[in-house]
């Protein structure tokens, strides 16, 4: 039995070249493989990407729907229409209190109470009071573009 070292001096040196250039041919196919897989890997990645970005729900965009105008009371989440008159505070400064303490601002239209989003320092100032805001109504929060008092 040759060991690797006689197996390659016994080669006659007309053929030695032939093995070289035999060898360097499998190590580019391999090579050649490689970067194929690794495309179609890539390929297959990027394919699933907008398939699960389609199924994910989608907001609906507000842009095509008009504000609209809403006469209300500002208050807070929490008290609604009716303040505690235990803690002897006013309307503002009770609303102004449950806000500072994490409730949002609703608005009080009869029965109707729509959540308010939008700038908190102008609902500040108008808390507890009688208000016309003019913003957009999505289910029932009002994204607030302005607010005046009534």
């Amino acid at each position: 039995m040759f060991t690797l070292e006689k197996s390659l001096t016994s080669v006659p040196a007309s053929r030695s070249g032939a093995l070289a250039k035999t060898h360097f041919r499998v190590e580019r196919k391999g090579r050649v493989r490689a970067v194929a897989y690794t495309l179609t890997l890539i390929i297959a990645i990027l394919g699933t990407v907008p398939c699960t970005a389609a199924a994910e729900p989608q907001s609906v965009p507000t842009l095509g729907i008009a504000p609209q105008s809403y006469e209300g009371m500002v208050s807070d989440a929490r008290c609604g229409a009716k303040h505690s008159a235990a803690m002897g505070q006013t309307a503002t400064k009770c609303t102004v209190a449950c806000v500072r303490s994490g409730e949002q601002f609703v608005l009080i239209d009869g029965d109707r109470v729509y959540l308010l989003e939008g700038d908190l320092i102008a609902l500040k100032q108008v808390a507890g009071q009688r208000v016309r805001i003019v913003g957009t109504l999505n289910g029932t929060k009002i994204a607030v573009t302005s607010v005046t008092a009534a």
